[in-house]
């Protein structure tokens, strides 16, 4: 059976709806940053999806090529998630998307390293005749958090961001947003074939002690 990271660490991919504390260990993705609004039709940022996922099957599938990666072991591709901060720092402001930036990641095994990276972005745009080159090797520490899954639109997001505000000072913490700590979504839905109202995203942002 291929491993699940969403079934074998559901602390960090199945929390609840009322947020809480939670403190991830460093990971490696597969990252694409840009700008702009996310929601452009074939814009900067669907392109950087095709260009995540064509590399992160190419990882996956081979298995089946020439290609034999040390300590390789069939698994699940994780979901999509992407860090987000604004031109001019601070919180995210859902009313100017056009002043986004984002670094789009999906999670690696362990066994992927920067070399095997290195030759599946080479591989993928052989055999897509895409050019790969903006996908990178990302190693991500965000240290301690609040998180809480989110049920519905992503611009409705604010008003979970206001609960996990509140209860995060309610245990003597403030969010702690900055140019490495930065506001973390994981898209656990769909938004092509799931309704807005049942989208869910997980929501994760840094704090510190007040």
């Amino acid at each position: 059976m291929a491993f699940d990271f969403k079934k074998e660490y559901k602390e960090f991919y199945a929390p609840k709806t009322k947020p809480g504390v939670v403190t991830p260990p460093s990971m490696n993705f597969i990252a694409v940053r840009g700008e702009g609004d996310p929601n452009v039709e074939g814009g900067e940022y669907q392109r950087a999806i095709g260009l995540l996922y064509g590399v992160a099957y190419t990882i996956k599938m081979s298995k089946l090529g020439d290609r034999r990666i040390e300590g390789y072991f069939d698994y699940v591709v994780p979901p999509l998630e992407g860090f987000w901060s604004q031109l001019g720092g601070g919180n995210v402001d859902y009313a100017h998307k056009e002043n986004f930036q984002w670094t789009s990641v999906i999670r690696l095994p362990d066994f992927v390293t920067p070399d095997v990276l290195d030759w599946a972005v080479e591989e993928a745009a052989r055999k897509k005749k895409t050019d790969f080159s903006k996908v990178e090797f990302l190693t991500y520490d965000e240290g301690e958090c609040v998180q809480c899954t989110h049920v519905g639109p992503y611009d409705d997001e604010p008003a979970t961001i206001a609960l996990m505000r509140e209860y995060a000072e309610s245990l003597g913490y403030v969010f702690d947003l900055a140019e490495k700590r930065l506001h973390h979504e994981i898209y656990l839905s769909d938004p092509r074939k799931v309704a807005p109202e049942k989208l869910k995203t997980i929501i994760r942002i840094p704090i510190r002690k007040a």
